[in-house]
């Protein structure tokens, strides 16, 4: 299982697992089909929506780490 930290790209992430986009868009990152946001690292996705880069990694490994698609809405 990869592990995720807030120096990753979006479009690294996405790479890892497409249904981790579900998690960034739940959180408000709305813009992650725009190539230039592919090549933002989380951290500072998460600094241009205010967002907390650490919880949205710590969410994000969680759903690595269960296996599981994340639940839309």
């Amino acid at each position: 299982m990869p592990t995720v930290d807030k120096n990753m790209q979006i479009g690294e992430l996405l790479g890892i697992d497409s249904n981790i986009a579900v998690i960034l868009m739940r959180a408000g990152m709305h813009c992650i089909g725009c190539p230039a946001s592919q090549m933002e690292t989380i951290e500072q996705a998460a600094m241009v929506h205010g967002l907390d880069a650490d919880m949205l990694v710590s969410q994000i490994n969680d759903f690595l780490a269960q296996g599981q698609t994340p639940a839309e809405g």
